[in-house]
């Protein structure tokens, strides 16, 4: 007889706070068919805004290519022209945080649901307005920099387009699902909350975007906020908060405490 797979969805954490650029951040958008000043590397715009935002892909996989690499996690699968890391083994699977909270291929059979969604980050308002008619581009500036030809010395000037140092935007929204059935423990998933917290410091010490070694891209995150809810049969279920923190710092402080608030507001036991 087939194993038959059960799962449930045992409740969600929203987790939310903001991102402000320390220095200039540049991630990169489709330059096919711009033109904008002569700037050969833009940056990746909302279409009906026109102000710069932060895909959801560019941070979730930064945060999980750093954990990779905080954890020496062996990069053994494909991804366009690079390397992640995926467990291919049910063994491996279960002990890995990572792949737990960021996913595997759909191709893995041993595969539990993904844990962690990551929303696009839009420009606040209140940035949008200040940096209007006040930067070279659309809420952008331009930088020149100039690659020097090792051989021949030549000169070879170029400009990239990055948001200003001092723009937020947020409020940034991760969705966390915690899981029971087959293959899913939502005690660990509760605990590996620690991942995603370590995820974010990892970020906050190195970079976002492009152009990181060159000084762009450092960012700090503030105003955190996280709420849960488990009802969702109650359709006017408040969704109701777990703690605000000031800084990453403050939220890891007390990581038991806020783990066992989290399992209390999702009605779990101990």
């Amino acid at each position: 007889m087939a194993e038959t797979n059960s799962i449930k969805l045992e409740g969600r954490i929203f987790i939310t706070f903001d991102i402000t650029a320390q220095t200039g951040l540049h991630i990169g958008g489709s330059d096919t068919g711009i033109e904008i000043g002569g700037v050969d590397k833009t940056v990746i715009r909302d279409p009906l805004t026109n102000r710069p935002y932060i895909p959801g892909s560019s941070l979730k996989g930064k945060m999980r290519s750093l954990l990779e690499k905080y954890g020496g996690l062996v990069q053994n699968q494909a991804i366009g022209q690079g390397k992640i890391h995926s467990c291919q083994t049910d063994t491996k699977y279960s002990a890995c945080d990572v792949c737990q909270v960021f996913g595997v291929p759909g191709e893995r059979d041993f595969g539990t649901p993904t844990r962690l969604v990551v929303r696009d980050v839009r420009m606040t308002d209140d940035s949008a307005k200040k940096l209007e008619d006040r930067t070279d581009l659309p809420y952008t500036e331009t930088k020149t920099e100039v690659s020097i030809d090792r051989v021949t010395s030549a000169a070879n000037p170029r400009q990239m387009e990055r948001v200003p140092a001092g723009a937020t935007f947020g409020p940034a929204e991760l969705l966390y699902t915690v899981y029971n059935g087959s293959g899913c423990d939502p005690h660990a998933d509760i605990r590996r909350l620690a991942t995603v917290i370590a995820g974010l410091q990892l970020l906050e010490d190195d970079y976002l975007g492009g152009q990181g070694s060159r000084g762009a891209g450092q960012v700090k995150l503030n105003n955190i906020v996280v709420k849960a809810r488990h009802d969702y049969l109650q359709p006017k279920q408040e969704v109701e908060e777990v703690g605000e923190f000031d800084s990453l710092r403050q939220w890891a402080s007390d990581l038991e405490t806020f783990q066992n608030t989290v399992r209390t507001q999702l009605g779990l036991t101990a």
